[in-house]
């Protein structure tokens, strides 16, 4: 089995190729198995900087864009929504996708980092794709102990696929 990745682009400035999408793809599937997922969903929407900002400021309280958020759906925090979902007539719930949540990217802003770091756009996207999803599987950086955990799975991930500095 493996995870399915569900995109939308919302910018204009940079085209997402199939190429980049299959990528990505593979990022998603390295980075589950090795958390030992082995079915679910992934919601990855490109966005421009103007619209992360708005995305910022409204769920983080943040007035400036950033490079990539992330809405897990299966954390329970007291501030989170509950999501309930109706089965149609015959359905089971075994039936339903275990939908992780969405990462949201900025390709504008990974593409000024991608510039500020010297390495590709590709690089960038793909490090900020599996960034989001081990936030959406409850990952943080909030102490060196916990940046170091994430940052090695991070690059485990991507020099997996090929995408090393």
């Amino acid at each position: 089995m493996s995870l399915d990745l569900v995109w939308d682009n919302e910018q204009e400035q940079y085209t997402i190729s199939d190429e980049l999408i299959a990528l990505l793809d593979r990022i998603l599937q390295q980075a589950a198995e090795a958390e030992g997922l082995d079915n679910g969903e992934v919601a990855l929407t490109f966005v421009d900087n103007d619209r992360i900002h708005e995305l910022n400021r409204e769920y983080r309280g943040i007035d400036r864009p950033t490079d990539v958020l992330s809405f897990a759906l299966n954390e329970t925090g007291e501030d989170e929504p509950e999501i309930v979902y109706e089965l149609e007539e015959g359905e089971d719930e075994g039936e339903l996708p275990n939908v992780l949540g969405d990462i949201i990217i900025s390709v504008e802003r990974a593409r000024e980092q991608a510039l500020d770091y010297g390495h590709s756009l590709e690089r960038e996207l793909g490090f900020l794709f599996v960034h989001g999803f081990l936030h959406l599987l409850g990952y943080d950086h909030q102490d060196e102990a916990a940046e170091a955990e994430m940052m090695s799975k991070q690059e485990a991930v991507l020099a997996q696929v090929g995408l090393t500095r």
